[in-house]
C-alpha cells in the first residue's frame, strides 16, 4: 500500500477508548466513555422512500453506490441519515420529517397498496443483531405520525407499536420511542448507534466563509468544520493533524505543516505552512487552500473521527484521479484499524479502479418506469461474466450508469 492510505495505518487500535455525547440525554451534556465497538449496518430495507418502491440489500464493510444522475444515490444515503436525525439530541421524528418537506415529499410516487414509508436496518453491535423498523404516514391534516415502530434483539421483540396505549392516545405516535430516554432503555444502544452515524459532503466555500454565516452544529457540509477541529482535545487534534499532514503531503507536496488557531475574535482558522523561498512567508489560511486540499482534509478527518458508519457523497470531487484511486484503500484502512463501515456514492471510474473491490461491495442503481431498482454487482450475470473475464470493476460497472445518447450533448448550440 502506498499514497495517502498508507498513513492511516496505526491511527487507532481496537480497544482504544472513545468519547461521545450520549444521544438519550437530551440537552444534559452528559459525556460517556466507552470501549471501541464493532458497529455495522448489515442490511438495509426501504419501502416507498423517494425513488424507491422496495429495496432489500445487504451491506458490507465497504459499500460503493453507483448509478446514473437522479437515480437516487443521495436518497439512499438519506434513508440512513433519517434514522440518525431521529436519534440525535437536537433532532427527533417530527424535525426529521419536516426537514425533508413532509411525508408527501418523502413518499415514492410509485407507491401503491401500502402508502406507508418504511425504513428498516439490521445492525451488528458487538456480535448482537438488532433490527429496527419505522414506518411513517400522515393524517388528513398532513401531520406525520409513526404508523409502525419495531425493535428486535436477536429474535426477541422488544418493541412493537402501535401499542394499546398508543391507540388510546394517538398523540403518542407523534414521536418515536427511539428518541425518548424514558422509553428506549431496553434498546438504548441502538439509539446511541444511530446518533453516531456520520454523513459528510464538504463544500469548500462553506469552510472558507464560515465567519460570514451562522454555522450549523455538526454540519455535514462544513460550515462548522473548523470549529469541530478546534474543539477536539489538543492531544487528539495534534495526533490527527500530524497523520493528515503526512497524507496531504502526497497530494500537496509543498505543504509542510498544518495547525489550527483562533484569531482575536475567537474564530478558528486552519493554517498551513508551504515551502517558499522566504522562510517566514509560507503560512496560509483556509481562504487560500484549494478545493481539493479542503475536501481531502475533510475526508481524512472523517475517516479518523469515530468508529460508527460513515456516509460519503462523491468524495472524488475536486481531487486528482491519482488521489481518488487510493480512497478505497483508505476506507479499508479505517475498517482494519477501527472496524469502521464506509458507504460511499460515486460517479468515478478512478475510485472503482481499485482491484480489491469485490462485486459484493458494489450497489448498482437502475432507474425504471416503476422506480429505481438496486442490486449487487455480484448478482448481475453480465457484470459477473465481465469480471471473471478479467475486466476491471470500473469498466464492468460504469457503462451501466451512463445515460444513453450522450453524444447528442455535443450538438448543443
Amino acid at each position: 500500500m502506498d499514497g495517502p492510505a498508507a498513513y492511516l495505518q496505526g491511527v487507532m487500535r481496537p480497544g482504544a477508548r472513545i468519547v461521545y455525547y450520549c444521544s438519550n440525554q437530551r440537552g444534559s451534556g452528559v459525556e460517556r466513555v466507552a470501549r471501541l465497538k464493532h458497529m455495522r449496518i448489515k442490511k438495509l430495507q426501504i419501502d416507498n422512500w423517494r425513488n424507491f418502491r422496495s429495496v432489500d440489500v445487504p451491506l458490507q464493510s465497504r459499500v460503493f453506490v453507483v448509478g446514473p444522475n437522479a437515480s437516487g444515490k443521495s436518497n439512499l444515503l438519506d434513508a440512513i441519515r433519517f434514522l440518525r436525525d431521529i436519534a440525535e439530541p437536537e433532532g427527533g421524528f417530527q424535525r426529521a420529517v419536516k426537514s425533508r418537506g413532509g411525508v408527501s415529499q418523502i413518499r415514492c410516487l410509485h407507491a401503491r397498496q401500502n402508502p406507508n414509508v418504511g425504513v428498516q436496518v439490521e445492525v451488528d453491535l458487538d456480535g448482537v443483531t438488532w433490527n429496527y423498523r419505522i414506518e411513517l404516514a400522515q393524517d388528513n391534516q398532513r401531520r406525520a405520525f409513526v404508523a409502525l415502530e419495531r425493535v428486535i434483539r436477536n429474535e426477541s421483540i422488544l418493541l412493537d407499536r402501535p401499542t394499546p396505549a398508543d391507540k388510546k392516545d394517538p398523540s403518542r405516535l407523534s414521536q418515536t420511542h427511539l428518541e425518548q430516554v424514558n422509553s428506549n432503555k431496553q434498546f438504548r444502544e441502538v439509539a446511541e448507534f444511530f446518533s453516531q452515524l456520520r454523513y459528510m459532503h464538504i463544500v469548500p466555500q462553506l469552510i472558507r466563509e464560515s465567519d460570514r454565516m451562522l454555522p450549523r452544529a455538526h454540519d455535514p457540509y462544513g460550515s462548522d468544520f473548523l470549529e469541530q477541529l478546534a474543539k477536539t482535545p489538543k492531544k487528539t487534534l495534534d495526533s490527527r493533524l500530524r497523520r493528515i499532514n503526512k497524507a496531504l503531503q502526497v497530494a500537496v507536496p509543498q505543504l509542510r505543516e498544518l495547525t489550527i488557531d483562533r484569531d482575536e475574535r475567537g474564530v478558528p482558522h486552519l493554517k498551513g505552512r508551504y515551502e517558499h523561498w522566504r522562510p517566514k512567508a509560507g503560512w496560509q489560511t483556509e481562504e487560500n487552500f484549494s478545493d481539493g486540499t479542503l475536501r481531502l482534509l475533510g475526508l481524512l478527518w472523517a475517516l479518523l473521527d469515530g468508529n460508527a458508519p460513515l456516509l460519503l457523497e462523491e468524495p472524488e470531487l475536486s481531487l486528482h484521479p491519482a488521489v481518488v484511486r487510493h480512497v478505497p484503500a483508505m476506507m479499508a484502512g479505517a475498517d482494519r484499524r477501527v472496524r469502521r463501515q464506509v458507504i460511499v456514492s460515486t460517479h468515478s471510474p478512478d475510485l472503482l479502479s481499485d482491484k480489491s473491490i469485490a462485486p459484493e461491495e458494489v450497489l448498482l442503481l437502475e432507474p425504471t418506469v416503476d422506480g429505481t431498482r438496486i442490486h449487487l454487482a455480484a448478482d448481475d450475470a453480465q457484470i459477473r461474466a465481465l469480471l471473471q473475464g478479467g475486466v476491471p470493476m470500473a469498466d464492468a460497472v460504469m457503462p451501466r450508469t451512463s445515460p444513453a445518447h450522450t453524444d447528442q450533448l455535443a450538438l448543443f448550440g
